[in-house]
């Protein structure tokens, strides 16, 4: 008996490097200026040239929709390379000539599109055509248009669920652009510091989900940690900064639910040596699989999607 448990770290260790052999993903990324498609074996399928980005969608049809510098969504035909839909948060349905940037944006099943505009706090539901079909003011306690939003999702119930970079909050609104819930992303007693990789700290938030216990699990950006809060505001689960072994989380941007209940989580700005994405088992913390591609994509990869399995809730 005594042997065995012994044994139990060795075996428990074969486990985890199997898995890491077997759970691969096939994903849509950016990173060092570029677009790409890396299928499950490593290798880039699809890229092309392009900018920073925020947000990221693949589409039914296969297409891209991504931002185009700060104002612009637009939606790009892999086959061809080219853009195919524009939408200018600049110049369309302007409420007036307030500076303007786009974070986060999101297809609907209606064919329209929300698109989450900084500097006018507001989310805006567009037709293919432009045309302005709802909006909704958001709540902001330090407006700035680099910083009002970053990802915004609308749920199933048609409620908004939005990250308030500078705030440090997210809010969650119902249709109608009610705040139901808001939470501020603790310092847990500490200093802010200034910088992108490991070394700065604050809640400059950038992604949440809504779990299907009602929960929320939010990517606290350079809070370096990823935290499950209930309606009543209460942490009850926790990623952080260096409970990985061997990995060191710094700007922690996406956040996906896979239908086995793992998350799959976005690491930007952590440097060489670090994933860009990484899927744990929440119950153990367990890694299950990492996204690591330094030369092809740099330190700067913000936000990704897995492409190979059903989504979770977003």
């Amino acid at each position: 008996m005594l042997r065995s448990l012994a044994l139990l770290p060795a075996l428990l260790g074969l486990l985890s490097t199997a898995q890491l052999a077997t759970a691969q993903h096939r994903i849509a990324t950016q990173g060092n200026g570029k677009l790409a498609v890396v299928e499950a074996d490593g290798t880039i399928s699809w890229e092309m040239p392009w900018g920073g980005i925020h947000d990221i969608h693949v589409l039914e049809n296969g297409n891209l929709m991504v931002q185009q510098g700060q104002q612009k969504v637009v939606e790009i035909d892999r086959q061809t390379k080219q853009v195919v839909w524009t939408y200018d948060s600049q110049t369309q349905n302007a409420a007036g000539d307030s500076p303007v940037e786009v974070h986060a944006f999101q297809p609907l099943a209606n064919g329209a599109v929300m698109i989450a505009e900084s500097g006018r706090g507001r989310i805006i539901e567009v037709d293919r055509a432009g045309k302005l079909l709802k909006q909704i003011r958001l709540k902001l306690n330090s407006p700035h248009p680099h910083m009002d939003t970053r990802l915004a999702r609308k749920l199933d119930d048609g409620s908004y669920l939005v990250c308030h970079e500078g705030d440090g909050f997210v809010r969650h609104y119902d249709e109608t652009g009610k705040v139901i819930w808001e939470f501020e992303v603790p310092l847990q007693g500490r200093e802010r510091r200034d910088g992108h990789g490991p070394e700065s700290f604050g809640n400059k938030v950038f992604g949440a989900v809504r779990l299907k216990s009602g929960n929320y699990l939010i990517a606290t950006g350079n809070g370096h940690s990823v935290l499950e809060v209930t309606p009543e505001k209460e942490i009850v689960w926790r990623l952080d900064q260096n409970d990985l072994p061997g990995i060191t989380l710094a700007w922690v941007t996406t956040l996906e639910v896979l239908p086995n209940g793992h998350y799959v989580i976005g690491n930007c700005h952590a440097g060489e040596g670090n994933p860009q994405l990484v899927e744990i088992d929440p119950q153990t913390k367990q890694v299950i699989w990492k996204f690591e591609q330094f030369p092809n994509f740099g330190n700067n990869v913000s936000n990704s999607q897995v492409l190979d399995v059903t989504q979770g809730l977003r």
